[in-house]
Parts: structure tokens; C-alpha cells; sequence
């Protein structure tokens, strides 16, 4: 294979459309990894735009067969959009796609869409009133679910997903019941994948305890791993503390059909240093967090909480 081949591959461009009608350029690269992060995002100016396209793409990886974790993706954008504009979703989606040579994309390629459940393959829709004519547009009227892109399947339908919720307790009126979403995927049979537990939009330090919470917790139930794709969100991301280990453990447990699906809610605080022995200790500000799940909690919400 020539050197300009190897180039083209290591290299992908897709453009999108701000709401000003001016062009955005996305540029994907692809390098050896070489112990560094997947996926590094840039836009001039936003890292906060930055931190959400490095989500969108981990969220989109989920429901892909294979997943070569030895390359790092580098993607950025030549200017910031503004911080409610989310056309620029699908665009991310498709050069971190075609960079690693899982789709073909034209170099003039321009999509719009974005998505709140990009972990399903699933694109909501766009937020564009015009464009121009044969740009690809995300939605129940154009492009439905990423699988369309190569003749596959909706794979929406082999996601399976569940919530439970946690107690935020801090003291002050910000005290709420927080979720955990665990999103599983199944892997092909002999498909290695040593990064099969991610959790987008989490530092380092917490995706690690949360792999080793679900892992010890798995190989308490006797299931082989890695058997599934795992995608875990948070509706906040800026907690402190372990007392999340609970609701993760039980939403992953629904998630893979192993526990009864309650009523309501469910409503859990605890964390474990032997998850894999299936022991479950209290959390630190028991109390509090208690008379928190008492005053939140809603008719047919199953709570559990470790025995003081």
C-alpha cells in the first residue's frame, strides 16, 4: 500500500453548518495511541465544546462490532460553535467513523444532526431550518440511526438500558436524587475488547471505579467478561464520594435482565471494597442521604441501602 493510501486513512474531514450559515470543518486523525486517551477533542477557544464532542463520539462507539483500542483519534474543529448549537453532533460521529476506516466519507461530505441517544446508533434530528441540497441530515426524516450508513440494521434494538438513582447530599439546597444510566451492548463471541466499560464524561479516576465496581459485581453473578459493550452515564458528572457504587451495580444488574424491574424507582446508596464477593458497605453521611431518599422518594420506588 502507498504512503498517500496510509495518509488518506489516517486522515478524514466532514463539514457542518453553524447557525450563522457560515462553515464548520471537523478534521479527524488517527495516530498510535501509545498509552495516551482514545479519543482527544479540540475546538479554539471551548473546552467545554471540546469536552462534549469527546462524548458524543465515545457515546456513538457503543453499539459499533469492534472496537480497536490501540489507535488514538484526534479530532478539532476550525472554530467554536456556540454552546446551544449541537448540528456539528453528526459530523463528529462521522469522521471519527471514517478515520478508522469503519465508513467511506467524501471529503465534501456536510451532515447536520445531533442526538441524546447516540449510544443507541439513534440520531434525533437537526436543528438547521435550510440546507443546502444534498448535505446529510440526521432525523426521522433523513438519517435515522448510524447503521443506515453501511445497510445495517437499527441496533437501538439490541441496546438495553436502565437507570437508578443516588442521593447528592452536600448540605444545601442543591441536595437532589441523582441518576446512573448503564446502556449494555452485546460483543461478538472472541471479540476482544479491553476497553468494553466506558464512561463518557467522567475523569480517569472515577471510569476506573466504575469498571472495577461493575467487574467485581459481574463476576459475583458468574458472568464471563467482557460479554457486553458498556456505556454508563450520570445526570451530573461533578459528584464526589462512592456512593454511586450501588445504583451503578443495580442499573447494570436490570440492564442485563438479572434483577426484577421495580414499580417506580430504585433508589440505592452504597459502595463495596469486595463487589466481587458481593458485599455491600454504607457510605459515609448515611443519615443525611436517608432523610433525603425519605423526603424524594415517590409510591412504588424500591430503596436499598446496606445494613448499618
Amino acid at each position: 500500500m502507498s504512503e498517500s493510501m496510509n495518509a488518506s486513512m489516517s486522515e478524514a474531514v466532514c463539514r457542518s453548518l453553524l447557525v450563522d450559515g457560515s462553515m464548520l470543518t471537523i478534521t479527524a486523525t488517527r495516530r498510535p495511541r501509545g498509552g495516551r486517551a482514545d479519543i482527544k477533542c479540540s475546538a479554539p477557544g471551548a473546552p467545554a465544546i471540546a469536552a462534549r464532542m469527546q462524548e458524543v463520539a465515545r457515546l456513538a462507539r457503543h453499539t459499533e462490532a469492534r472496537h480497536d483500542s490501540r489507535d488514538q483519534v484526534v479530532i478539532s474543529m476550525d472554530r467554536a460553535p456556540g454552546m446551544q448549537e449541537r448540528d456539528w453532533e453528526l459530523a463528529v460521529v462521522l469522521a471519527d467513523r471514517a478515520v478508522r476506516g469503519l465508513l467511506p466519507l467524501r471529503p465534501d461530505t456536510l451532515a447536520l444532526g445531533w442526538s441524546e441517544q447516540w449510544q443507541r446508533g439513534r440520531i434525533d434530528g437537526i436543528d438547521a431550518r435550510t440546507a443546502p441540497a444534498g448535505a446529510l441530515l440526521g432525523g426521522p426524516q433523513g438519517l435515522r440511526h448510524l447503521g443506515a450508513l453501511t445497510g445495517q440494521p437499527d441496533a437501538a434494538d439490541a441496546v438495553s438500558s436502565a437507570r437508578a438513582w443516588f442521593p447528592l447530599h452536600s448540605g444545601g439546597i442543591n441536595d437532589s436524587l441523582c441518576w446512573v444510566e448503564v446502556s449494555v451492548y452485546p460483543l461478538e463471541e472472541g471479540v476482544p475488547d479491553d476497553e468494553a466499560v466506558g464512561a463518557p464524561g467522567l475523569d480517569s479516576a472515577r471510569q476506573h471505579a466504575v469498571r472495577q465496581a461493575l467487574a467485581g459485581a459481574r463476576h459475583f453473578d458468574g458472568e464471563p467478561a467482557p460479554r457486553w459493550r458498556t456505556t454508563v452515564r450520570f445526570g451530573q458528572d461533578d459528584f464526589h464520594g462512592n456512593s454511586f457504587e450501588l445504583a451503578l451495580v443495580l442499573a447494570d444488574r436490570l440492564a442485563r435482565g438479572r434483577e426484577f424491574v421495580p414499580r417506580g424507582r430504585i433508589i440505592a446508596s452504597g459502595c463495596s471494597s469486595a463487589w466481587h464477593a458481593g458485599q455491600v458497605e454504607p457510605v459515609e453521611g448515611l443519615a443525611p442521604k436517608c432523610a433525603l431518599i425519605e423526603r424524594e422518594a415517590a409510591p412504588g420506588d424500591r430503596v436499598l441501602l446496606p445494613r448499618a
